[in-house]
């Protein structure tokens, strides 16, 4: 067993109290982070959001958005000390499974180009390439395209 998981894990609900520790992740995980605003604007819109702790320590988040038959994965990120167990992998488990509780048939999501690390994440859940939106993500010295990528959902 990884020493990872011989810590005590837990998934809850995101709430507003923990927009500062999210936001530090966000941080440290992006050169062009969400803000804590776009966080607490999601909250108010009801999206699904949910954070991942071990041992009291916030150690990933997702925001999920569901609407009309179908989920959109907004923001998946795990902190980077975190990394590298599987962790994402079974958020977004999480997250397929809460799309399946509002009734979504599909799940869409937008990631960089440049983020091999979690376009395999998605390519083995399932997910598949649809298009590529160019300019969408800035980046430095001009913008970054994004792929778009699906599921059909087996709910």
């Amino acid at each position: 067993m990884s020493a990872v998981f011989e810590i005590e894990h837990r998934l809850r609900p995101m709430a507003e109290a923990d927009l500062p520790r999210i936001h530090r992740i966000e941080l440290a995980s992006y050169e062009y982070p969400w803000s804590q605003g776009n966080f607490a604007d999601s909250l108010q819109a009801g999206y699904s959001m949910w954070v991942r702790e071990a041992g009291g320590e916030i150690i990933g988040y997702y925001v999920m958005m569901a609407a009309a038959g179908e989920a959109h994965l907004l923001n998946l990120t795990i902190a980077p000390s975190w990394r590298r167990h599987g962790l994402g992998r079974d958020l977004l488990e999480h997250c397929l499974a809460r799309a399946c509780d509002h009734k979504a048939s599909s799940m869409f999501l937008e990631v960089r180009i440049s983020n091999d690390a979690a376009i395999g994440l998605y390519h083995g859940s399932g997910f598949v390439d649809l298009a590529v939106r160019r300019g969408y993500y800035p980046a430095r010295g001009g913008r970054e395209d994004a792929l778009i990528m699906k599921k059909e959902l087996a709910c």
